[in-house]
């Protein structure tokens, strides 16, 4: 096979014209490729650091909460603590009142009935032999006729 020299020496001549405009443009796209990834890696990382940034706000706020609850059942136990106490002594003071006025109603009722038993006996007709021991109605007071019955 016989090549025409001046046919070959014009390829070489196209190939060293048009392989420097596809290497520049080989060498553009490697360029434009290589700024794509590093804008993706960097958006990749922001993603990245904002959700580690939400994940500590997440434990943070989670936290916060956990702490916030159980100070909230501190204070519950501390206020039905304190909610007892007072019941406790608020009873005591009911009963002791209770006591005191038991005891001022049966010294009224001590003095009620001995009442009625002095009315009793002066209404009561005299006895055989008693005559001079009966009461004598005092001044102003009339001698009732007839015992009045007790209701």
């Amino acid at each position: 096979m016989v090549l025409d020299q001046a046919a070959v020496l014009e390829l070489v001549d196209q190939l060293r014209v048009s392989v420097p405009d596809e290497v520049r443009q080989a060498k553009r796209i490697t360029e434009e490729a290589a700024r794509i990834t590093e804008r993706a890696r960097d958006e990749g990382d922001q993603v990245v650091a904002r959700a580690q940034e939400q994940a500590a706000q997440m434990l943070e706020e989670r936290e916060l909460v956990r702490m916030a609850q159980q100070r909230a059942g501190e204070i519950l136990d501390a206020a039905n603590h304190e909610a007892a106490e007072v019941r406790r002594g608020a009873d005591e003071y009911a009963a002791g009142v209770l006591i005191r006025l038991e005891g001022e109603c049966i010294k009224a009722l001590t003095s009620i009935k001995r009442g009625i038993d002095m009315l009793d006996e002066r209404h009561r007709p005299p006895r055989a032999g008693d005559d001079d021991l009966s009461p004598t109605p005092m001044s102003g007071e009339q001698e009732p006729t007839e015992a009045t019955p007790r209701p």
